[in-house]
C-alpha cells in the first residue's frame, strides 16, 4: 500500500503563480499529461538528478487522499523504480506543506 502523502519539487515562480491561480500544475502537465511526483525516499535521488543546478526551490507536500484526480504509480526506467504521477491539477487544500529547500 502507498502512503497517502507524495511530494512534488518545484520553483518559488511556479508556487506564486499557484497561488494567484488557486491550484497547482506544472510546466511537464501540459506537455505529458502528468504532474512527476516522487515518494519521501526517492526525494534525494530527484533533487540529485534534476535540480541539483537550480535555486530556490521548494518541497510541496501532497495529500493524495484530497485531490479528485487520479494518481498512479508509473515505472520510470531510466531508474528502475515506480513514482506516483498525478493526472491533473492540485487543488491548493490538497498541498499540505510547503518546504524550502
Amino acid at each position: 500500500m502507498h502512503a497517502s502523502v507524495i511530494y512534488h519539487i518545484t520553483t518559488k515562480p511556479q508556487w506564486l503563480l499557484a497561488q494567484k491561480n488557486g491550484y497547482y500544475t506544472s510546466p511537464n502537465w501540459l506537455i505529458e499529461g502528468f504532474i512527476h511526483c516522487c515518494t519521501k525516499n526517492q526525494i534525494a535521488g530527484v533533487l540529485d538528478r534534476y535540480y541539483s543546478e537550480q535555486q530556490h526551490l521548494l518541497q510541496l507536500s501532497i495529500d493524495i487522499l484530497a485531490l479528485s484526480v487520479p494518481v498512479k504509480y508509473e515505472l520510470s526506467p531510466a531508474v528502475n523504480e515506480l513514482f506516483p504521477h498525478i493526472y491533473g491539477i492540485i487543488p491548493l487544500q490538497a498541498i499540505i506543506h510547503v518546504f524550502e529547500i
